[in-house]
């Protein structure tokens, strides 16, 4: 793997220089779920603002559905330079050493997107991407993809229904956590990897935003769906940092606004995005969608409040205490 980011980081640095004399700055934007998706037409709208803010001077290149770099890989190729931005979910930076990312991975942290947007557009987000320049990334902005469901090919409807699931999760403590404690087996995997699992039966069941389960067919090999809220799934918009400071001030600028707008498109399509997905999946007819009453809610709470607590120690007292602080700001 390294040798293959090591041939695309030769061809990045031939373009750089070629680009310095002869055309645009290339900006090569690695994702790894669909076009269709809220990312992948968030990605699409950067890149159209950012080759018009700048009158042709950076050309962006947007890479979806891990067609550069799978999970593992994208965020070394970003370090090494062979792509020069990211989009990858915010449970990635926890196996790549910033504990402190898992808080987004806690279940049922954020009561509403209220107390999200404080949290990721506040100081909070701010000293989080600051955490990530010691690794030569700089973070750009945090793009939503809202609030997950679960799915499987037996109803989900309490927690005792996931006993010796097999669930795929991202890599993240917290993620590995959540399913022990709901009685599943964890079991993490590349995102490009999941749809053939489950059709194989190598898994039983996942956790996904409706767009993202719609768009990679993933209801097609899942019998039921439900509508759970209980996760939160966003997105880090990074950069190589090294490239990233290296460019002409004005063109940095005029990426930073194109950048801002993205984000505003990003964040504002999330949950209608998500509602038409879900919408879609219970049409095809192919998948029951389950929708928690207030009885079942309560006990999927209780049954994960002490994921937090086990792991608050990991993810930082302190930081767990200010995102408490913004919970309750929000209901002043």
């Amino acid at each position: 793997m390294r040798s293959r980011i090591l041939l695309f980081l030769l061809t990045a640095v031939l373009t750089v220089a070629n680009a310095s004399a002869q055309g645009p700055i290339v900006i090569k934007f690695s994702h790894v779920v669909a076009a269709d998706t809220p990312k992948g037409k968030a990605a699409v709208r950067f890149k159209e603002l950012a080759e018009k803010t700048t009158g042709g001077r950076v050309r962006v290149e947007v890479y979806p559905n891990s067609m550069l770099y799978k999970d593992k890989e994208e965020l070394e190729a970003l370090q090494l330079g062979a792509v020069q931005m990211l989009a990858p979910s915010l449970a990635k930076f926890g196996p790549f050493g910033i504990k402190e990312f898992e808080l987004f991975d806690l279940p049922y942290i954020f009561p509403s997107r209220d107390v999200l947007y404080r949290v990721t557009q506040g100081p909070i987000g701010r000293e989080l991407f600051r955490k990530l320049e010691s690794k030569g990334i700089t973070g750009l902005a945090y793009w939503d993809n809202g609030f997950k469901v679960m799915s499987a090919n037996r109803p989900l409807r309490m927690p005792a229904d996931f006993q010796g699931l097999r669930m795929r999760i991202q890599s993240s403590k917290v993620l590995d956590a959540q399913m022990r404690t709901l009685g599943a087996l964890p079991q993490a995997m590349a995102f490009s990897e999941v749809y053939d699992a489950l059709r194989n039966g190598i898994v039983d069941g996942t956790e996904n935003p409706p767009s993202n389960l719609y768009t990679q067919k993933m209801y097609e090999v899942q019998k039921h769906v439900t509508v759970s809220n209980h996760g939160y799934l966003g997105y880090a918009v990074i950069v190589n940092k090294k490239f990233w400071d290296g460019l002409p001030g004005d063109i940095r600028s005029a990426l930073e606004a194109a950048m801002q707008e993205a984000t505003r498109y990003a964040n504002t399509i999330a949950q209608q995005e998500n509602d038409a997905a879900l919408q879609a999946v219970r049409r095809s007819g192919k998948t029951e969608v389950h929708v928690l009453n207030d009885k079942e809610m309560a006990a999927w709470r209780e049954a994960l409040l002490p994921v937090q607590r086990d792991l608050e120690s990991r993810i930082g007292r302190d930081l767990l205490s200010s995102v408490n602080k913004e919970i309750a700001n929000s209901r002043r």
